[in-house]
């Protein structure tokens, strides 16, 4: 069977973890750098609060056996789903990676940071663009129109419930990633002080 875009289901959670570690340095493979005990430290950020709080904005390319092995996430309001991180997810895995003490020491610790400050995502640059959105593929199932596939969900889905806009926020040095948002009529938004990140933004019809 071909591969297919489908909603995502809550058995989908361990292959969402998986995809975003595997996918997390500059779309490459980031399990070395973190300890195996924090492998799951960057889905805790990046994917799973997004399908467990607003699984209606997530779906998953399926491989035509039902393995996850790509995924688009994101939320309708960022404003609002960072309240709902501090609030709901925050609380879940807090034990589990505690907010560091001072400046963070390793990869582990600027993680943990981000993970503990979801209030960075309200950006007044971005105000225009309540909407966000992560998206990833495994490898072996970029570069076949399914990447585009799952923007064209996720967007359809926000203009559904009448969310005019989407903003990401990606490395600038992933130049491959830029080159796929242009391409799909992402454009690049001005936002002061953004660091190693660029920010795209459309509107979602």
């Amino acid at each position: 069977m071909s591969p297919t875009i489908r909603p995502y289901r809550p058995a989908d959670l361990p292959a969402l973890y998986a995809i975003c570690l595997r996918t997390a340095a500059a779309g490459g493979d980031a399990s070395a750098d973190y300890p195996e005990q924090d492998h799951d430290l960057l889905g805790a950020i990046f994917a799973a609060p997004y399908a467990v709080l607003e699984p209606e904005a997530a779906f998953v390319l399926d491989d035509g056996h039902g393995q996850a092995v790509g995924y688009v996430l994101g939320t309708g309001d960022t404003a609002g789903f960072v309240k709902r991180f501090r609030d709901e997810w925050l609380p879940t895995v807090a034990g589990r990676w505690p907010a560091p003490d001072g400046e963070p020491a390793d990869a582990t610790g600027v993680m943990a940071s981000l993970l503990h400050t979801p209030e960075r995502m309200v950006v007044p640059a971005l105000a225009g663009y309540p909407a966000h959105l992560h998206i990833d593929l495994l490898p072996g199932f970029q570069g076949a129109g399914h990447g585009r596939a799952l923007i064209t969900a996720f967007l359809a889905a926000l203009a559904a419930r009448g969310v005019p806009a989407v903003h990401l926020g990606m490395l600038s040095v992933n130049v491959a990633a830029r080159a796929f948002y242009d391409r799909l009529g992402f454009h690049e938004i001005a936002v002061p002080d953004a660091g190693v990140l660029t920010y795209l933004g459309r509107a979602t019809s």
